[in-house]
């Protein structure tokens, strides 16, 4: 499979287009003022404790409180106030944890007030980011992560991936890291860890409890709300994430973006470094990889496939609804068959749709109806396998025997929301137009306004072919007599993306003259 990674840069946000063998599958927006990122690390504050729902609300400075549930302590949350206390105190004097004693862990059934207290500072991280009414969620369980490994202070554990499937080398890299590993640090190995040297695991730990250290330095008398350490960016982080020995291409039309990435590989994976290369054409990048198009057609309400069949994806605050379409186009030899194809072919894009629009939540999937069993169950494993490539936690269950396919898949970002609508250009949203024999006299009528505020040199007029070929229709014509009429010659080109009653006109510099 090839990937390639789209990065267009604008003054105020980044946007990324990940393509997979040419296909959309995922899009990010950053905006470049976004101060809520998921990972980031702050000093926070007690606002308030609400016994009803196990819970506090915490000030990190967002205009929303960020809510912080029991269950999102972390069993370590007496050894994470300890090392704060410490060194807000200036008790702690290092960031290493070698000499400092863990407290015991709090109990899982506890309740929050009997562990934290009002105006409490506090060591959070983001969880999930500011979505619709809602502030940030928190969690007191610290990570710091790499490509290889994830760094867990005050959790003294190893854990390997669990899709590192060979024991062999599940043990090695398990023994590598408990010989590298620093005392009172947790480490999770990644799946991109398999077959890596231990001198690769080695310099990325150092670089987290370098890291780790920024946090250690910020906190020294900071006052609460503070950021003490900001995630990636978001495109160096889906790089960290998902970059591997598959990924073929990144295209960024940014100068200081394309030193970045090259930097930022140069030290994960100096070996991809050329596959980094700068958009420098006039046309738009998104235009000229086609993702503009691909991002017209995927989104909205309705999704339609190669076949003909289409899916329709609703969504209300509890879950998300998708109902799948057989179209007209469908068999009507093995009806059986045919139905399965078009489930088939519907799992894939709707596995497509679910990670290029971000959503998350409970979905529910009402599929052709089908009669037979090995049929739901390839349907199962299908979706199964093509949900596979998402790296956002997810559950799928079975066909339910009403049809129903459901699935929870991890939210921690607003869903992708892009608005494919336009306003038609030849009623301007009113649903009704100037009555099309009047069309050249419309022209005539701007034409006019336009040679008595003084324009000058080469004037072009673009129109609808239809409209185009009646101007230039005969002798003598429209565009002659305009020419004796005005004494200038009026260029007039065809183009077939205007509507019939559309028009403009653009001087020599082919810029817009605008009427208002």
């Amino acid at each position: 499979m090839e990937k390639e990674l789209i990065i267009n840069s604008t003054p105020t946000e980044v946007e990324i287009a990940l393509l997979e063998d040419g296909k959309l599958v995922e899009l990010h927006h950053q905006k470049t003022n976004n101060n809520f990122s998921v990972g980031d690390i702050f000093l926070g504050k007690i606002i308030k404790t609400m016994p009803g729902l196990n819970a506090a609300f915490v000030d990190i400075g967002h205009k929303k409180e960020a809510f912080l549930h029991y269950t999102d302590l972390g069993p370590k949350l007496r050894s994470l106030l300890k090392y704060t206390n410490s060194v807000l105190s200036g008790s702690q004097t290092t960031f290493s944890l070698d000499n400092f004693k863990l407290e015991p862990e709090i109990i899982k059934t506890g309740k929050m007030d009997q562990v934290v207290t009002r105006r409490q500072p506090l060591l959070v991280q983001i969880l999930k980011e500011p979505i619709s009414t809602k502030g940030p969620r928190l969690s007191c369980e610290l990570t710091i992560p790499g490509r290889f490994l994830v760094l867990t202070p005050f959790a003294d554990i190893i854990a390997v991936s669990k899709k590192i499937a060979n024991a062999e080398e599940r043990k090695r890299l398990k023994t590598l890291i408990e010989s590298i590993k620093p005392k009172n640090f947790g480490v999770i190995v990644r799946t991109a860890a398999e077959g890596k040297r231990v001198q690769d695991l080695h310099e990325e730990l150092a670089m987290m409890l370098g890291k780790w250290e920024d946090v250690f330095n910020q906190l020294k008398g900071a006052k609460p709300p503070a950021k003490l350490l900001s995630e990636l960016d978001k495109t160096s982080s889906i790089l960290r994430d998902i970059l591997s020995d598959s990924f073929n291409r990144i295209v960024v039309n940014d100068k200081q973006l394309y030193q970045n990435i090259r930097h930022f590989l140069g030290n994960i994976a100096p070996e991809k470094v050329d596959i980094v290369t700068l958009h420098n054409k006039n046309k738009p990048i998104f235009e000229t990889y086609a993702v503009t198009r691909q991002i017209k057609s995927s989104f909205g309400k309705t999704a339609t496939m190669n076949s003909g069949a289409y899916i329709i994806i609703e969504s209300t605050e509890a879950m998300h609804v998708i109902d799948v379409n057989s179209g007209h186009k469908m068999s009507n030899q093995n009806q059986e068959d045919a139905v399965l194809h078009v489930n088939v072919e519907a799992a894939e894009e709707i596995a497509r749709q679910m990670r290029l629009r971000d959503i998350g939540g409970l979905i529910t999937i009402d599929f052709i109806d089908m009669r037979n069993n090995e049929h739901k169950k390839e349907l199962f494993q299908v979706m199964r396998e093509a949900m596979r490539k998402d790296r956002a936690q997810h559950t799928i269950l079975p066909l339910s025997k009403f049809g129903l396919m459901q699935i929870t898949r991890q939210r921690v970002r607003p869903e992708v929301k892009i608005n494919t609508a336009e306003v038609c250009p030849a009623c301007n949203g009113t649903g009704k137009v100037t009555p099309t024999v009047l069309v050249t006299d419309d022209i005539e009528r701007d034409l006019k306004f336009i040679l008595q505020s003084g324009s000058k040199g080469k004037m072009t007029l673009k129109t609808h072919p239809f409209v185009a070929a009646y101007l230039k229709k005969g002798l003598p014509n429209l565009q002659m007599k305009w020419y004796f009429r005005y004494y200038k010659w009026i260029h007039i080109k065809p183009d077939h993306s205007y509507q019939v009653s559309e028009y403009k006109f653009f001087n020599d510099t082919d810029d817009e003259i605008r009427l208002n």
